[in-house]
């Protein structure tokens, strides 16, 4: 059996900072052309050139047909410019790419969609495009719409949709209009919970039961461990690992995430959206600095600032705590100002876990935002990094490492009987 996709020494040049020009006139261009070496000798022999970035460099792979094939990294690494490329959105600077049947993309919201056509439309017209009969279309077209659960909107512009009708719509098309390969990014996390979950066991479906290929990007370890067989692990624009899932995982959370118990942003530079905007985040011992060590006895602070842009809303700020293994350990969520409209300001949100419960080993904070509990609003994937230490008065004469993901410290009693 061949391959469906096969890679060889890929590679993506961008340049940044370099001169923006226009389209000129043929006379304008003769001119340039006639200046340039005189302009070269003023700058000296140097290149007007900007800094050059290389977002992918010399990556190879092959994918079989029916294969679920995660991929993970940091913020940076590559992971969606080489699936714009595999996408043909973009092409590459060099390097080499056979793919064999047609292709189904989900990678940011509003790629795909015309605005002005309606939500039927884009479905006709994304069909087309993957070079479907109107016929084959139209039989997909009411599984489509029931996926979607826009029913309602079905004929309105999409321009009008929310971020999560959108979304939904999107993925209903990249995978229900039967692409040899599915390719998706972590576009998922603007959708709701249940919708996520939805949509993983739809790709699921259309490998185990329909053969299809799926390519997935995600910050999410559990979603890539339950969905696929094996990863890819991008690093600096090359790939660093690529093996079984839990193998590629395990090297990346021991080796790929930076460590840091506090991170801090000017209110220019805040991550975030027009909704919410995060200044700090920190997480440390109870009556202790952030730069002190973390003892499995202390109990956890986790702290957020944030910008909250929506007059009158209820916030809700939500803590995803998961271990070095992908393991998920806590979900922790709770309403700002005890339920309370919110007006438009900064506010800190603080939470104290409980201690001697978590067991001694390496931790990763994701952040959620919602509105009533319902609409999610802003995720930040592996906000902090940081590590528990043992406490050793807790451990008598056995200084080994415990298993398992919690430790609690229980009350031992004895009696004869």
């Amino acid at each position: 059996m061949k391959p469906i996709i096969r890679v060889e020494n890929l590679s993506k040049r961008y340049t940044l900072g370099g001169a923006q020009t226009p389209y000129s006139t043929l006379r304008e261009s003769l001119v340039e052309t006639a200046k340039a070496p005189l302009n070269w000798v003023k700058r000296g022999g140097r290149s007007e050139e900007g800094e050059t970035l290389w977002a992918l460099k010399d990556v190879s792979f092959e994918v079989m047909p029916g294969e679920v094939v995660g991929v993970i990294g940091r913020n940076g690494a590559g992971k969606s410019t080489l699936l714009k490329v595999l996408s043909r959105i973009t092409e590459p600077t060099r390097g080499r790419i056979e793919l064999y049947g047609r292709i189904g993309s989900l990678l940011e919201v509003g790629t795909g969609f015309h605005p002005e056509l309606t939500g039927r439309e884009n479905i006709f017209l994304n069909g087309a495009i993957l070079g479907m009969r109107q016929t084959e279309i139209a039989k997909k077209f009411d599984e489509i719409v029931d996926f979607a659960e826009i029913e309602k909107f079905i004929d309105t512009p999409v321009k009008f949709y929310s971020s999560g009708m959108y979304t939904r719509l999107a993925f209903a098309v990249a995978a229900n209009l039967e692409p040899e390969v599915l390719i998706v990014d972590e576009v998922l996390a603007v959708g709701d919970a249940e919708f996520q979950k939805k949509c993983l066991g739809k790709m699921k479906s259309v490998s185990d039961k329909e053969g299809r290929t799926v390519l997935f990007v995600s910050h999410n370890m559990i979603a890539v461990k339950n969905l696929c067989q094996r990863a890819l692990y991008m690093q600096k624009g090359e790939l660093a690992f690529d093996a079984d899932v839990n193998s590629v995982i395990n090297h990346y959370l021991q080796n790929g995430v930076e460590m840091a118990s506090q991170r801090q942003w000017s209110d220019a530079e805040m991550p975030g959206n027009d909704k919410i905007k995060v200044r700090r985040v920190a997480v440390y011992g109870e009556n202790k600095l952030p730069e002190e060590p973390i003892l499995t006895s202390d109990n956890l602070v986790i702290e957020t600032e944030f910008y909250n842009n929506l007059d009158g809303a209820k916030i809700d700020v939500t803590w995803d705590l998961t271990d070095n293994q992908g393991i998920h350990v806590a979900h922790i969520g709770s309403v700002c100002m005890n339920g309370e409209d919110m007006k438009k300001g900064f506010y800190r949100m603080t939470g104290v876990f409980p201690g001697n419960v978590l067991n001694s080993k390496k931790y990763i904070l994701s952040i959620m935002f919602g509105q009533n509990q319902r609409v999610p609003l802003l995720r930040m994937e592996e906000t902090l990094v940081f590590d528990v230490e043992d406490n050793l008065r807790t451990r008598g004469s056995n200084f080994s490492q415990f298993p398992g993901v919690i430790h609690p410290i229980c009350d031992w009693r004895t009696s004869a009987l």
